[in-house]
């Protein structure tokens, strides 16, 4: 890689994360206040995986909106001062932003406000002038993604799509996603059972790898040659926080297989790492595992077999 080069490009879906912890198991709906733990940090999957990527790799590079607001000037001073090289439109609207009420059995609801991610577009010329520089590129499905889609594949650059927690496999929204991804994430937490969701997407287009988050089940990997399944990982730390789990596993897998050169089987298992990492640190992106921990990590679960 050259210095004027970026290992990977993050694209869009920066914003602010506040959570809500709430102090018993529901919400009390009998009464008008609730007093609960609420906690902003730069969140959303585009501050995860690209302060994920800087922990791990030399050069990272983000195109994304932010509104000229509080919020606005917070995750850009936060991602600029990892040394992630910053691309930033004007989002009329202000700053995405997502609320997310946090059980404590595990559970999650989320409440995502995309500002006017569905009207914007970005300029194709700046974000063909980054997309230049380097081979790998990572999309979050935020609506104006999409029209850099083909843009990055003009330029022979390697697509990771992460479409989330997906529905309906014909679901309108991801079929540009699905279409161009050379590597597809996504959830399996709305599917009993992912793998004719997997051997869709693999029929569609053979040469992909396709990579299924399944929470406290593992995860699974779909290739040509087949799907294979792989446990979660047992670690000291505890589970205290599932948010940006997903975009570990994609962080750590991408970094491992195309910037490392790991094989599809240990990087699968470094993004596990990574993922599970992610889990132990309550209400933050900034906490990511470095490069030299996910090693030691690996290396010791390498051993232990």
């Amino acid at each position: 890689m050259g210095k004027d080069n970026y290992d990977v490009v993050v694209i869009g879906a920066v914003g602010v994360d506040t959570n809500v912890y709430l102090p018993g198991q529901d919400i009390d709906f009998d009464v008008e206040a609730n007093f609960t733990t609420n906690i902003d940090y730069p969140g959303l999957a585009g501050s995860y995986t690209s302060r994920g990527f800087a922990r791990l790799v030399d050069k990272v590079a983000v195109i994304a909106y932010i509104g000229e607001d509080h919020n606005g000037w917070y995750v850009k001073n936060e991602l600029e001062g990892d040394g992630i090289d910053c691309t930033f439109f004007l989002d009329p609207v202000g700053t995405k932003r997502s609320i997310n009420f946090m059980y404590k059995d595990g559970r999650r609801k989320n409440f995502y406000d995309g500002k006017a991610s569905m009207e914007v577009k970005p300029d194709i010329d700046i974000c063909k002038s980054i997309l230049k520089k380097t081979n790998l590129a990572h999309f979050n499905i935020v609506n104006w993604t999409r029209y850099l889609l083909p843009v990055a594949r003009e330029l022979g650059v390697t697509i990771s799509c992460d479409i989330q927690d997906i529905t309906d496999l014909d679901d309108e929204y991801r079929q540009d996603f699905i279409n161009y991804a050379d590597v597809l994430f996504f959830s399996a937490v709305n599917f009993k059972d992912p793998v004719p969701l997997i051997k869709e997407f693999i029929k569609r287009k053979p040469d992909r790898i396709v990579i299924c988050g399944m929470g406290d089940k593992g995860c699974a990997l779909g290739t040509e040659q087949g799907i294979k399944f792989y446990k979660a990982l047992d670690m000291l730390e505890p589970v205290v926080d599932t948010n940006g789990a997903g975009d570990g596993l994609a962080v750590g897998f991408l970094s491992s297989y195309f910037i490392d050169g790991f094989s599809l089987e240990d990087s699968i298992l470094r993004g596990q790492i990574v993922a599970r990492y992610t889990c132990t640190k309550k209400a933050t992106s900034s906490e990511l595992i470095t490069g030299d921990k996910l090693n030691k990590y690996f290396e010791e679960m390498k051993e232990s077999g």
